[in-house]
C-alpha cells in the first residue's frame, strides 16, 4: 500500500510524464491485428507448412486458443486497472518488483528482435522495385519515417496504423474469397474446381507426422506474438473499460480465421510440398488466379505489412519503457513525454537501436529467420507466462465477492491460466529440443541471467541512494 501511495505521489509531481488518451476501439482492434498478422503469416507460414504439412492448420487452431486465453487474462487485469506499463506493471504489483523488471525488459527485447527483422524485410522488398538503391538506404529511411510517426500525437499514430493494417487485412480477405472461388467453382482456373484433396493427397493430412505438427508450434506461437500490445494500449484508450473487452473478444477470432482460412486456401490449391520457403505462398496463389501483377501487388502488401509491424513495435517498446520508468524499473528520462503526449525519448532510443539492422544485413546467415523467430518466440512465451502468473497473483488478492464483481473475467480463472502456463512451458521445451533453435534458448536464458544481475545492481544502487537521503536528513 505504501509503495502505491509513493508511486502516486511521484506521478503527481511529474505532470509531463502523463500519456494522452486518444485511441479508439477501431484503432486498438487494428493495432492488434497489425501486430499479429505480419511477419508470421507473410514470411513464416511457408516454413511452418514445410515442418508440418497440412496439419499445420491444427497447430494454428491450438495456438489461437492459447493466444485467446492470454488475451483474456491480460484483459481481466487491464479493464480492472488500465496502465501504460501494462503487464510489466501487473507483474510488479502481483508478483513482485523483480518479476516486473524482467517482464518489461524481456518484452522490449522481444519486440526489438522482431522490429530488426521487419526493418530488414522492408529494405529487401523495396530492393525488388529499386534494385540499384543500396538496401541500407531503405532501412535508414523507414526508421526515420516510423520514428516521426511515433513522435506525433497518439491519435495520428492510431489512424495511420489503422490504414496500414487495413491494407493487409483487405488483401487476405480478397485472397480467401478468391481462393474459395478456385476451390469450389474453378474461377480463374478454366472452370476446373481444384477441390481440397491436396490436404491429404501428398502423404496424408499428417504428412510430416505428429512430431512435425508439434515442431511447427514454435513458428505458430511466433506468428501470434504481438497480440499482447492490446494491454499496452489501455493507458491511452479513450474508454478502456469498453474498448479493451470489445477488441479482445473480436481480434483473436479474426486472427484465427485469417491464419487458418489463408493456409486452408493455399494448401488446397497447391500441394503443400510445392509451397517453397524461398517464395511467398501469397504470390503463388495470386498468380494461380491469373493476376499477372501478383509479384507487384504482393510486394506492396508486404511493404505495408512491414510498415505496420514496425510502427506497432516502436509504439509498444516506447510505452513499455515509459511505464517502467514511472515504476522506477527503467531510467527516469524514459518517462518524459512531448507536448503532444508521446514518450519522445523512448521513440528516439528505439530508432537508434533499430539502426543496428543496417549492420545485420551484412552478417545474417541464410537461416536467420528461423533463429530470430525462435529467439523472439522464447521472449514472447516468457512474457505470456508472466501475464498468466500475474493473473493468478491478481486473483489471489481478491475475495470471492470481488471475483464475482470483475467486469471482464477470464473464464475458468486460475485453472485456465495454469493450463496456459503448462502449454507455454512445453513450447520453451520444444525450442531447446530441436538443434536449429536450441541456440535461441541459450541466448534467452543468458538474457534472463543478465537481467537478474542487472536487477541485483539496481537494488544495490537504490539502497545506496536511500542511505544518502537518510544521512542527509540526519
Amino acid at each position: 500500500m505504501q509503495q502505491s501511495v509513493e508511486q502516486t505521489s511521484v506521478e503527481k509531481d511529474l505532470p509531463s510524464t502523463k500519456l494522452k488518451r486518444g485511441l479508439t476501439t477501431r484503432h486498438i482492434r487494428f493495432m492488434a491485428l497489425g501486430s499479429a498478422i505480419g511477419t508470421g503469416l507473410f514470411y513464416g507460414s511457408a516454413e511452418a507448412i514445410r515442418m508440418a504439412g497440412p496439419s499445420v492448420l491444427l497447430a494454428y487452431i491450438v495456438g489461437g486458443i492459447i493466444a485467446f486465453i492470454i488475451m483474456r487474462a491480460l484483459g481481466e487485469m487491464s479493464v480492472n486497472n488500465p496502465q501504460s506499463g501494462s503487464f510489466s506493471r501487473y507483474a510488479q504489483d502481483y508478483l513482485g518488483p523483480m518479476a516486473g523488471y524482467i517482464t518489461g525488459w524481456t518484452y522490449c527485447f522481444e519486440i526489438l528482435i522482431v522490429a530488426i527483422a521487419d526493418v530488414t524485410a522492408f529494405g529487401i522488398y523495396m530492393g525488388v522495385w529499386f534494385p540499384d538503391v543500396p538496401q541500407w538506404t531503405w532501412v535508414l529511411s523507414v526508421v526515420l519515417i516510423i520514428g516521426a510517426i511515433n513522435l506525433v500525437s497518439v491519435k495520428v499514430f492510431g489512424e495511420l496504423e489503422f490504414w496500414f493494417s487495413f491494407f493487409k487485412v483487405l488483401t487476405i480477405i480478397i485472397m480467401i474469397v478468391a481462393g474459395f472461388g478456385i476451390i469450389f467453382w474453378g474461377i480463374g482456373n478454366g472452370g476446373q474446381a481444384t477441390g481440397i484433396h491436396n490436404l491429404w493427397s501428398h502423404g496424408g493430412f499428417f504428412s510430416q507426422g505428429i512430431m512435425g505438427t508439434i515442431m511447427s508450434l514454435q513458428l505458430v506461437m511466433f506468428a501470434y506474438g504481438g497480440i499482447e500490445i492490446i494491454g499496452i494500449t489501455a493507458g491511452e484508450a479513450e474508454d478502456p473499460k469498453k474498448s479493451i473487452p470489445k477488441a479482445i473478444n473480436s481480434v483473436p477470432l479474426r486472427i484465427l480465421v485469417f491464419y487458418v482460412g489463408t493456409l486452408f486456401v493455399i494448401m488446397s490449391i497447391f500441394p503443400w510440398n510445392q509451397v517453397g520457403t524461398q517464395g511467398s505462398p501469397f504470390v503463388l496463389t495470386f498468380q494461380h488466379m491469373g493476376i499477372t501483377a501478383a509479384a507487384g501487388i504482393l510486394n506492396f502488401v508486404v511493404i505495408t505489412a512491414s510498415l505496420s509491424a514496425i510502427n506497432s513495435d516502436v509504439f509498444g517498446v516506447g510505452r513499455m519503457l515509459h511505464g517502467m520508468a514511472k515504476q522506477g524499473q527503467a531510467p527516469k528520462m524514459f518517462s518524459k513525454v512531448s507536448r503532444l503526449g508521446t514518450p519522445w525519448v523512448t521513440v528516439l532510443v528505439m530508432m537508434g537501436a533499430l539502426l543496428i539492422a543496417v549492420y545485420l544485413n551484412y552478417i545474417m546467415p541464410s537461416s536467420v529467420f528461423l533463429v530470430i523467430a525462435s529467439l523472439a518466440t522464447f521472449a514472447t512465451v516468457w512474457v505470456w507466462i508472466m501475464i498468466l502468473f500475474s493473473q493468478i497473483g491478481f486473483r489471489r488478492k481478491l475475495s470471492q465477492q470481488q471475483v464475482n464483481e470483475l467486469e471482464f473475467p477470464l473464464r475458468g480463472g486460475v485453472y485456465t491460466s495454469v493450463f496456459g502456463i503448462i502449454f507455454l512451458v512445453f513450447i520453451i521445451g520444444l525450442i531447446g529440443y530441436f538443434p536449429d533453435t536450441r541456440i535461441s534458448l541459450y541466448v534467452g536464458l543468458v538474457w534472463v541471467a543478465v537481467l537478474l544481475i542487472g536487477y541485483a545492481f539496481k537494488l544495490r544502487n537504490d539502497r545506496k541512494k536511500e542511505a544518502l537521503v537518510l544521512s542527509s536528513k540526519a
